[in-house]
């Protein structure tokens, strides 16, 4: 089962770096749309992800133009914005979706919003004008879990171990 995760113009290379860091540990797929807002060599960038950057299954678009042409699959398109009117754990989402999130300063175009309204999500928040959204790595990784416990965490390791002592102990 595959999760899409498409950033559209980020900002901010920390965030994208956790958000790098989030796909990598949980094998989604990660679509970043230019224009960003650094260079993906930016130190900030590669520490925020660690180590993690050779895990990571990465696709550079220079647009959403290019991002749409490339991408044929929209009934698997699912647009995190704070002005969705679904709460994103009330969707049911299926393989191969794409989880979109827009840039930190203005989220996603809202022509793209307002031309796909059924499938525009929201996490619940306060309503307080201060308050305005989560941090942007917080909400892709809020998203990517709801999907993959609707899926029961797939491929995914879901018991621990400790390193020196035994649980029956």
């Amino acid at each position: 089962m595959t999760i899409n995760i498409v950033m559209v113009e980020p900002e901010i290379p920390q965030n994208t770096g956790n958000v790098a860091r989030t796909c990598a540990i949980t094998g989604a797929k990660l679509h970043l749309v230019g224009p960003m807002g650094f260079k993906i060599d930016d130190k900030k960038l590669k520490r925020a992800g660690l180590d993690y950057w050779d895990l990571l299954d990465i696709t550079y678009y220079e647009n959403l133009d290019e991002f749409f042409a490339k991408t044929k699959c929209e009934n698997n398109f699912y647009y995190f914005t704070t002005k969705g009117k679904k709460i994103y754990s009330d969707v049911e989402y299926p393989d191969n979706c794409y989880l979109f999130f827009g840039k930190e300063t203005k989220g996603l175009p809202e022509e793209l919003l307002h031309d796909n309204p059924d499938t525009c999500v929201r996490l619940p928040m306060l309503n307080n004008e201060h308050a305005r959204s989560l941090n942007l790595s917080n909400t892709v990784a809020i998203a990517t879990y709801e999907v993959l416990r609707q899926w029961k965490f797939p491929s995914l390791l879901c018991e621990g171990k400790l390193h020196n002592l035994s649980w029956d102990d």
